[in-house]
């Protein structure tokens, strides 16, 4: 049996509203009642009894109930031990966006990784809702970003603040650097998203979307135009002139997150991990 519809199934009886389970679930409320529609079929039964702005579980469904439960608690744990060496050595996984491996988490991660040779690792590039799905979901262990999931089942630590400035080639005047030049603009969340309309630059003709920060930078070096990026990633663009930092242009400042599931058996080596975390990037950011 397709584990989806089961995840589907149990969501819907817990927010007992389609529309919710679907924001939930980051599907759409058709694919939401399709889903339920294939696990009726699949048993043969009705397993929720609709009513205007009231789903009840039938009695079928109230029996599926707790074996749907179990088939999926038995999945997690399967997943939890297969990822053991044979010298019952833990695997980490880390996630983050494209924007944040590619502006500075590379040289971060493998400073923490040559610290800790005792763990095996997999890392991952998530954009930032499939990040809250999979670690709530256990497919994760640890992320880092610019907007935490707001979740109690979630623990979210402070790593930095960084600060984006604005930058573009040397060709482009400052003055107008944010009214009327081509602009690249970059995913960095939502808090950017918020900072970014709030200063106005939803004005800007934005003639390059991305989510990969080194596209940007490549973009700029080759091409006339502007993007937001981290000063770390382009120093020593700015010091050999390659790159104009615009002084006139507001900075934005976002912080930086780590943050793992509460309740994750690992939490005692989660903690280690997002303690050399803060350090390397402090060093980064510090530098």
């Amino acid at each position: 049996m397709d584990t989806e519809l089961l995840k589907t199934f149990l969501e819907v009886q817990r927010t007992r509203h389609f529309g919710k389970a679907a924001e939930n679930l980051y599907l759409t409320q058709s694919a939401v009642s399709f889903r339920i529609r294939q696990l009726e079929q699949l048993l043969g039964v009705n397993l929720f009894v609709r009513y205007r702005n009231n789903i009840q579980l039938t009695a079928a469904g109230e029996r599926l109930l707790p074996h749907a439960q179990t088939m999926l608690s038995a999945l997690h744990l399967a997943r939890q031990d297969v990822a053991l060496s044979l010298q019952q050595a833990r695997q980490i996984s880390l996630a983050a966006p494209t924007s944040i491996w590619d502006a500075f988490l590379q040289p971060i991660f493998l400073a923490v990784q040559q610290q800790k040779p005792e763990l095996f690792w997999r890392t991952d590039t998530l954009n930032r809702e499939l990040i809250t799905r999979h670690l709530l979901e256990h497919q994760i262990d640890l992320a880092v970003v610019f907007d935490p999931p707001k979740t109690d089942d979630i623990s979210v630590e402070k790593l930095a603040d960084v600060t984006l400035l604005a930058v573009s080639s040397p060709v482009i005047d400052n003055a107008n650097a944010s009214a009327s030049q081509p602009y690249c603009y970059i995913d960095w969340g939502s808090h950017f998203d918020i900072q970014h309309a709030r200063h106005g630059y939803e004005q800007a003709p934005i003639i390059l979307r991305s989510s990969s920060a080194q596209l940007a930078v490549n973009w700029l070096l080759t091409t006339s135009g502007y993007a937001y990026l981290p000063r770390t990633m382009i120093t020593e663009h700015l010091k050999t002139g390659r790159l104009v930092a615009h002084h006139d242009a507001p900075q934005i400042t976002l912080a930086l997150y780590a943050a793992h599931l509460s309740d994750n058996q690992f939490n005692q080596e989660l903690q280690s991990v997002v303690a050399g975390l803060k350090q390397q990037v402090a060093e980064v950011f510090q530098s």
